[in-house]
């Protein structure tokens, strides 16, 4: 709760006497130092910032003081309560840092700074696909800096957002989602990772607020027209609880937890149900003294009502990736209602609702904290990968993945508890053990069975890696469309093996892989120097060693590669010039030179979206479209040549399928076909025609298939993953005689 209104008259300048009652209702004796220090600094911002005010017509130094009492309620020490209030004055006003360090020292001064910097730094820029990463990379190195030497720099700068969409109405409609959205984008997540719950769940449900009004406004009626006969529920129910642990000698405190609107709204997305059919509308949360007490709690409740299965996680024995710590359990209340237990001792309860904040006790002064050190020891951890990234953008996705991304918990062997980002791979878990481990990893067997090092690992699991004594890590591996590695660490670490082998190794391996990719497409006409040129290598060896090295990926060839199959033809010189202006077809073409005629594929190149095109204007049938590099096109005698245009694809048009022929070698099996058409499923291509000839002499099968795809990329991608099955000897793109 924020006391600014009960506090201040929020149109007049605040007197000195509405802080010290502000003070007084914060807990802080008057006479005491550090209120005489806040007082100090409530001066100074108050003189600093007289003649400003927000959108809201108050006086801008209200804001400071919301953040400081924000701070407060997290219980940070009384510096990081002096820097909240002091944390604009640097930016906005004529005060300099010098004057502050002089008049509250320099741990004050160096938060301030550390705030002033944050305030420059674009972290929307980090959600967004555009050309802003390179530029984003050293101002997220600096807020990273700023959390490793100092997490309250990022407090202070989460408690001036909390502010901010607490004030939110007094803006435009158009700031009111982009600033809504930074929040649930980057500030929310970045309080979840530090696990300050209390600032988590109020972030999300006022950004739920203005991005999604009519769900929120939904799930709040909906809580609301149900709140006094929950609310009498919740007492009958707590009553019980007190009276069953009490006769099981068990002393606990048990109340009614609250509701998070955006936190209902996302589950029942998640689980496709409406809201009556959750199982969390009701809670009680019990707080206990000692561990044992927790699981002694749990097997009071699971006595008194039934259970419900899968609805059960102890986050105690495993705990979550911000040391998140209690046992979560769901039953079959009275009534026949559902009802959702949370167990945890009262250390467990202020670690989860503060957070690193709990490292900090401003009545109890600083002291050493193992919780915080863990919380923060992942920030550390980053920090000393950011020398491995190859770019930018790596670095960028190595923190969103960090940061944004859900996490999965598995057990080494030995028990202890892994924590990796959603959808790791046993190669990821390799590699997190140990770069050497990852190298020589062979296989890997999750709760004892043997798994593929393509499998996505799940919460709980155990997970043993196979190791060969001297093993090397393989160029599949970096293949994103192969799935191998999900992380980008791990992915960090194999580029950087093969930046180490020898040169010469490299432009090998690199040219050989790229004309196997180019074949595999239909693209092995393409000049290896033209396409060198596109990605700005110097010359064609060092594009090989760049390409060996996994610095280029196979997906990256088929987006840009087709650009350059393109042969010495021109459109017809007679099109007058002021009609040669692109028009949208109304087919996926966009076509130069004339108006709107009908289009169609060439059957003989059957052409898809990536792919170089040509036009060819026919007699009564519109325009065929071809690859640059068809036959038919290539061959064209010199009379046809007139009537090709230039045309290309709309890149605004819907994705459609589009046929392309592929054939198949490879030592024939059982089973076969259907693993080939399991994966062409699995990547949603449609298959039209299978045409397949078996010689049983040889044990060999060729196979010619029609698919529909919607692009190169994803016939590239499908390619790739047909071709790492067992027995594939070749795999290519073809086109028809």
């Amino acid at each position: 709760m924020v006391y600014v209104d009960t506090h201040f008259d929020t149109q007049e300048q605040v007197t000195q006497e509405q802080v010290e009652s502000w003070l007084r209702s914060l807990g802080f004796s008057t006479d005491a130092p550090e209120a005489i220090s806040i007082r100090r600094a409530f001066t100074l911002a108050n003189n600093a910032h007289k003649q400003q005010t927000r959108a809201s017509g108050e006086p801008y130094i209200l804001h400071a003081l919301a953040v400081a009492e924000i701070l407060v309620q997290l219980r940070l020490d009384s510096e990081a309560i002096i820097a909240a209030i002091l944390h604009d004055v640097v930016e906005d006003t004529s005060i300099k840092l010098t004057e502050i360090e002089q008049t509250f020292g320099s741990g004050v001064a160096r938060l301030v700074n550390g705030v002033t910097k944050m305030a420059s730094i674009d972290l929307q820029g980090l959600t967004e696909k555009a050309g802003k990463e390179r530029m984003q990379v050293e101002n997220l190195r600096k807020l990273l800096l700023a959390m490793a030497e100092d997490v309250r720099v990022v407090l202070i700068k989460l408690a001036d957002r909390l502010h901010n969409m607490r004030t939110l109405k007094y803006l435009a409609q158009d700031k009111q989602l982009r600033i809504a959205q930074e929040t649930a984008d980057i500030y929310a997540p970045l309080a979840n990772r530090l696990g300050i719950w209390q600032l988590k769940w109020e972030l999300e449900d006022l950004a739920f607020r203005y991005l999604q009004p009519v769900d929120y406004k939904k799930v709040a009626v909906f809580l609301d027209e149900r709140r006094i006969d929950r609310e009498r529920y919740i007492d009958e129910v707590i009553n019980k609880i007190k009276t069953e642990l009490g006769e099981s000698g068990i002393v606990a405190e048990i109340y009614g937890r609250p509701k998070h609107l955006y936190s209902i709204w996302r589950k029942m997305q998640r689980k496709g149900v409406d809201i009556h059919a959750l199982h969390d509308l009701r809670a009680v949360r019990i707080l206990v003294p000692r561990i044992q007490d927790c699981y002694a709690a749990l097997g009071v409740i699971h006595t008194l009502w039934r259970h419900i299965p899968k609805e059960f996680d102890d986050y105690i024995a495993t705990p979550k990736e911000n040391m998140y710590q209690s046992i979560h359990t769901a039953v079959v209340g009275p009534q026949g209602k559902t009802l959702e237990v949370q167990i945890r001792t009262h250390d467990m309860h202020k670690q989860a609702e503060l957070g690193v904040a709990a490292h900090w006790a401003y009545k109890e002064g600083k002291r050493g904290d193992a919780a915080y050190e863990q919380k923060i020891a992942w920030l550390r951890q980053f920090l000393e990968w950011k020398d491995e990234s190859r770019d930018a953008g790596d670095f960028i996705d190595r923190f969103k993945s960090e940061v944004f991304q859900d996490r999965v918990y598995v057990l080494t062997p030995q028990g202890n508890i892994m924590d990796l980002q959603q959808g790791a791979t046993p190669l990821d878990f390799a590699y997190h053990i140990h770069t050497d481990v990852g190298h020589r990893c062979r296989g890997a067997r999750v709760n004892g069975r043997m798994v593929p090092l393509v499998y996505e690992l799940k919460n709980g699991e155990q997970v043993e890696i196979i190791t060969a004594r001297n093993g090397q890590p393989s160029r599949d591996w970096i293949n994103p469309l192969l799935g191998y590695l999900k992380t980008s660490r791990a992915r960090s670490k194999v580029q950087a093996w093969f930046k180490q082998q020898d040169h010469s190794q490299n432009v090998e391996l690199g040219r050989e892989a790229l004309e196997k990719d180019l074949r595999r497409i239909g693209m092995q006409g393409i000049s290896h120097a033209a396409m060198a040129e596109q990605f700005k290598h110097p010359g064609v060896e060092e594009f090989y060693a760049a390409y060996g090295r996994g610095d280029i990926t196979p997906n990256q060839i088929a987006a840009r590669g087709q650009t350059l199959a393109t042969p010495t033809v021109t459109a017809p010189s007679d099109t007058p010039e002021t009609n040669r202006k692109k028009i949208k077809n109304t087919s996926a073409i966009h076509i130069q030179g004339v108006g709107n005629l009908l289009t169609n594929l060439g059957r003989c190149c059957s052409p898809a979206p990536g792919d170089a095109i040509i036009g060819y204007i026919t007699r009564g049938r519109g325009v065929t479209i071809h690859r640059h590099d068809c036959r038919n096109i290539l061959n064209m005698s010199e009379d046809k040549l007139g009537r090709l245009i230039t045309v290309e694809w709309n890149s605004g048009a819907p994705l459609d399928a589009y046929p392309v022929d592929i054939r198949i070698e490879a030592i024939d099996r059982q089973g076969l076909l259907r693993d080939i058409l399991t994966v062409l499923s699995n990547e949603k291509v449609n298959v039209t025609t299978v045409n397949t000839q078996s010689n049983k002499l040889e044990s060999t099968a060729l196979m010619n298939l029609t698919l529909e795809v919607n692009g190169v990329e994803q016939l590239s991608r499908a390619l790739t993953r047909l071709s790492q099955l067992n027995n594939i000897q070749d795999i290519r793109r073809i086109t028809r005689s």
